[in-house]
């Protein structure tokens, strides 16, 4: 088994490019309050959770591609 101290697990990794990515890009973080008119634009939370679970699926695809050596 090799080291785990040393060296960050490509799940971490992946945990960290989901938070960076979702912060930027306002990915389940709640909307301002609205007078109470017009349809809801936000998504429900379980459409939230189930966009952050895919989202973070891909993080890890992008996180444990192998390197292209040249």
């Amino acid at each position: 088994m090799e080291s785990i101290s040393t060296a960050r697990r490509t799940e971490d990794i992946a945990l960290d490019l989901l938070k960076f990515v979702a912060s930027q890009a306002n990915v389940g973080s709640k909307s301002a309050g609205s007078t109470g008119f017009g349809l809801p634009t936000s998504p429900k939370s379980e459409e939230q959770v189930t966009h952050l679970l895919e989202l973070y699926a891909r993080c890890r695809e992008a996180v444990e591609a192998p390197v292209e050596k040249k």
